[in-house]
């Protein structure tokens, strides 16, 4: 009896885990962590620091996994075509991932379509700051987006590996901002 009770414990434990995924992420209204970065932007390398962004009004920060990685081109090249709407509404939009920065600076070039600009975070310090660790694979960002008021706290965030819905969901919570914070 004892044994098959521990089996049902264990069995619902398993479940339980399986229902309630672990989260990482930064939720709505906490602060985020201000960073700067070496950061590319049509191939050229240049200093991206998150506060004097959020002087100008909201910034999408959007992590991902590797760039030239199939699913990271398709995620960089819809946020290129968007960059007019997010620009439109007074939001800008930086990429982070751990790959180096020549890697980012030809990313920029290519998928990214010298649009706007990916940081480079090889010491995963930002990527840990945002809880956009893959838990999974440590060497890599999780495929997490983040809308941050200009007063440095998170708007909204999306996790998920698919990277379909991360511009869609980014517009619209941009869209959603009241106008004094998203028109700063």
């Amino acid at each position: 009896m004892a044994r098959s009770t521990f089996s049902r414990i264990a069995l619902m434990t398993v479940f339980a885990a399986l229902a309630h995924p672990a989260w990482a992420a930064l939720d709505i209204g906490d602060p985020v962590p201000r960073f700067t970065a070496n950061a590319a932007l049509g191939g050229k390398t240049f200093r991206y620091s998150l506060a004097d962004a959020l002087s100008k009004g909201p910034v999408v920060v959007y992590f991902f996994p590797a760039a030239d990685s199939n699913d990271c081109s398709i995620e960089a090249h819809a946020f290129a075509e968007a960059v007019d709407q997010f620009a439109a509404l007074g939001a800008t939009v930086i990429g982070v991932s751990a790959d180096d920065i020549g890697t980012l600076a030809k990313f920029s070039v290519k998928s990214c379509q010298n649009r706007f600009p990916v940081a480079s975070d090889e010491s995963k310090a930002v990527i840990q700051g945002f809880d956009a660790l893959m838990q999974t694979r440590p060497d890599f960002a999780n495929r997490l987006s983040y809308v941050i008021a200009p007063d440095g706290k998170v708007a909204y965030y999306y996790q998920n590996l698919n990277p379909d819905k991360h511009v869609e969901r980014m517009l619209n919570a941009v869209r959603a901002l009241p106008k004094a914070t998203a028109a700063k």
